[in-house]
């Protein structure tokens, strides 16, 4: 985790070569996995260590290519429940507003 505030954590990620597929570009199921970390962290800083708060919806929308080295991930509440969180996270490399992807993440909370 890179930084935390009340309804916000941006995490940072350091790819490894498995992350990359054929043409040098990092993966889909990386950018998608990072985002529902990012989303599991801001979670977690609201509402504590709560066993089977579980990932109920992820949509990712790749905005452009996602060229090797650092990832970011902001993350951002946009709505927090008694049983559902829902977050807003936004991917990027080199510069926060050009991102390579984006989700909406919803959280179950039991």
């Amino acid at each position: 985790m890179a930084s935390a505030a009340p309804g916000h954590i941006r995490a940072r990620l350091d790819p490894t070569e498995n992350a990359l597929r054929p043409g040098g570009l990092i993966s889909g199921p990386t950018q998608m996995g990072f985002a529902d970390m990012a989303a599991y962290a801001l979670v977690l800083a609201h509402i504590g260590p709560v066993a089977m708060a579980v990932t109920s919806a992820l949509n990712y929308q790749f905005l452009r290519p996602c060229r090797p080295g650092p990832l970011f991930a902001d993350a951002y509440m946009l709505r927090l429940g008694k049983r559902l969180a829902v977050m807003d996270v936004r991917i990027w490399t080199d510069d926060a507003d050009k991102p390579v992807g984006q989700a909406n993440v919803t959280y179950a909370i039991p």
